[in-house]
């Protein structure tokens, strides 16, 4: 990272930011590895309620309705008292869905947890279908037994994922009970593969190896998951387990293990039942009383770590404070010397000096010293480079007045050359309107012809350097005069006047004070078009009414222009700019704009049908009149007060020109 071209308040923003940010890092840091494992004790509370209770209800009747299912698929009928087990069912599950789907449970769950609730919530989708399947015996007993396990499964790995506590000696609780709760879940699906051996009289195929494997995983689990226990909580366990039910329940398990119950189960289900029934609850009523006390101890271990806490943030807010108070005292002098300094650069080079660029292009005399006051900022490094940069400013200023003065006396050598130009032009085609007038030969006159049609163009270009120069060219009328005879006075001014076609010009007249413009405006669009197109191609003319004044269309077929340097030209076309010396390509531009501006007319380039561009041009309305009408030999426009000069009568002759 290149620091060097750092703006100078940035750098002093580094200076202060930069260890502050540090150091606030740091005691965030800090703060959040104490005050996250708070709120995930904290935290522990609402999953143990928002999910473990609806949950464990969940898995309590889905044990239910599994051992109902596989009595059902044992027997010939329907099992007694499945519907109503499946609609207590479906009412814990809608209860554990809106409690999965809220806030509360959501906001206290990590990722890892999410991924759980998602799957347990897609596992318990399929239980529709399942039930389907079991109705119309689409399944065995076996494939009932996986159903139901396959959902009560998903539920405890969500169990598992809630044992993710920063207290090492809980969170290894919690997984002991989890692992309870699984232990107790294997008894259960013992009792559901025995009550469809019950009810069938013997086992099916591969059900009593799944017994004994999964008798031998419930001992193994449960021994495992006590032994994780605290020592008061784990001697509570034994002594339950030292129960009148469960040594029965025991003493039963090994002799369903036993060869002699291969067959068909080798004790009597109503003992069964009994012993399972008194287990099953006690097993469940302690893993509850566990997960209470985990919940009420996790509350003061979440208070001690948020009083440490409090302590080890306030002191370290307090270094941060005074961190930042003593760097932002230190940095805010310069940082507001600074900017004033380049405030005053800006408003300068943004508006200042463009205000006085702009007065002195209208003329206005400008005071340097006003412009450039002098910038006052103490005696230090900081009031040097201002007091240099007054200087500066100065400087600018005065190199704009001299620009523009220069820029003035140019337009004045322009102006003048110009005008002298202009004046020999006026005088040679004077020359050649009486000269043409007395001759008679038809070779001569022809040759003159010619020679005023030099003279012609030479006078539009001399009117290019008076309009660039920004003066009016000179040349007026004193009557209308017709719309298809200016535009056979443009076309006389253009070179490559044989390629030009008028096609339809419709009947109208130009006010007088606007003829020499709205000529020499359009000769400059007809140029352009006949030196941008292939020799062999034709520029057609045309003019009509229109809604809003008068418009000519100048057709060629040439390359065209591409969208975007039709809409540069246009843009240009529109708002007369300032005539920029360096773009010399664009000059007929610059004179159109500036004769357009004029006299209100709007001049927009856009492509032909047949492709190459088309220029119209709008004559506005105040500027149409009715077409003059003309002598009867087809001469020049009549004038009632005087004869006619000699340009209309040049005018009149175009006509005889461009044919």
């Amino acid at each position: 990272m290149n620091t060097r071209d750092w703006p100078i308040r940035s750098k002093l923003t580094a200076l202060v930011v930069v260890p502050v940010t540090a150091l606030l890092a740091l005691w965030i840091f800090a703060t959040t590895l104490t005050f996250g494992p708070a709120l995930d004790l904290l935290a522990a509370r609402t999953l143990l309620y928002d999910l473990g209770r609806p949950g464990e209800t969940v898995v309590a009747e889905l044990q239910r309705e599994r051992r109902l299912s596989v009595v059902q698929l044992a027997g010939d009928g329907a099992a007694p008292g499945l519907a109503e087990q499946r609609q207590r069912t479906d009412r814990a599950i809608a209860e554990l869905r809106r409690r999965v789907g809220g806030e509360d449970l959501r906001d206290a769950a990590d990722d890892f947890l999410d991924a759980r609730l998602d799957q347990l919530v897609t596992a318990l989708e399929s239980l529709p279908a399942g039930r389907g399947f079991i109705d119309r015996r689409a399944v065995d007993r076996a494939g009932a037994v996986g159903l139901y396990s396959g959902m009560i499964n998903s539920a405890f790995q969500a169990f598992s994922a809630m044992a993710n506590l920063p207290d090492r000696d809980l969170n290894r609780q919690a997984l002991a009970v989890t692992g309870l709760g699984q232990s107790r879940e294997l008894l259960g699906q013992t009792d559901a593969l025995l009550a469809g051996a019950f009810t069938s009289g013997r086992f099916a195929d591969g059900e009593h190896r799944q017994l004994v494997q999964t008798i031998g995983n419930q001992r193994f689990l449960a021994d495992t998951s006590v032994a994780d226990l605290p020592d008061a909580e784990r001697a509570a366990f034994q002594r339950m387990t030292e129960g009148e039910a469960f040594g029965r329940l025991r003493t039963m398990q090994d002799r369903l293990v036993g060869p002699g119950s291969a067959t068909r189960p080798a004790v009597d289900p109503a003992a069964w039942q009994e012993s399972y029934q008194a287990v099953q609850q006690a097993l469940r009523e302690f893993e509850l009383a566990q997960a209470d006390g985990l919940a009420d101890r996790s509350i003061p271990s979440a208070v001690r770590i948020l009083v440490r806490l409090a302590a080890a943030g306030l002191l370290g807010l307090a270094t941060v404070v005074v961190s930042v108070v003593v760097s932002v005292r230190v940095g805010r002098n310069l940082a507001h010397r600074l900017t004033g300094v380049r405030t005053a650069a800006l408003e300068t080079a943004e508006r200042r000096l463009p205000d006085v660029v702009a007065r002195l292009r209208r003329g206005e005399q400008v005071d340097v010293a006003r412009e450039a006051p002098p910038l006052e900022y103490g005696d230090d490094e900081i009031g040097q480079v201002a007091r240099a940069f007054t200087e500066v400013q100065r400087t600018a200023v005065q190199s704009a007045v001299d620009e523009v003065t220069l820029r003035r006396g140019l337009n004045e050598v322009f102006l003048n050359i110009a005008r002298r130009s202009q004046g020999l032009v006026h005088r040679q085609l004077a020359l050649l309107d009486r000269m043409e007038r007395h001759t008679e030969d038809p070779d001569e006159l022809a040759e003159l012809f010619r020679v005023d049609h030099l003279a012609t163009r030479l006078r539009r270009h001399a009117e290019d350097l008076v309009i660039l120069a920004g003066a009016a060219p000179g040349r007026g009328w004193r009557n209308p005069v017709a719309m298809v005879d200016l535009v056979r006075g443009a076309i006389s001014e253009v070179e490559s006047y044989d390629r030009v076609d008028i096609t339809a010009v419709a009947p109208a007249g130009v006010l007088g004070r606007a003829v020499g413009d709205v000529i020499h405006l359009l000769a400059e669009l007809i140029e352009n078009a006949t030196a941008f197109s292939p020799p062999q191609t034709r520029v057609e003319v045309s003019g009509q009414h229109v809604a809003n004044g008068y418009a000519v269309e100048i057709t060629d077929r040439g390359l065209g222009m591409s969208a975007a340097a039709l809409e540069d030209t246009n843009r240009r076309l529109a708002r007369s700019p300032d005539f920029e010396p360096t773009e010399t390509a664009r000059l007929g531009h610059f004179v159109v704009a500036r004769l357009a501006a004029r006299h209100g007319v709007r001049v927009r380039l856009r492509p032909s049908d047949g492709g190459g561009l088309t220029a119209v041009v709008l004559v506005p309305a105040d500027l149409v009149t009715d077409e003059p009408s003309l002598p009867p030999t087809g001469g020049p426009p009549a004038a009632p007060r005087s004869a006619p000069t000699p340009e209309e009568r040049r005018l009149a002759r175009a006509g005889r020109l461009s044919t």
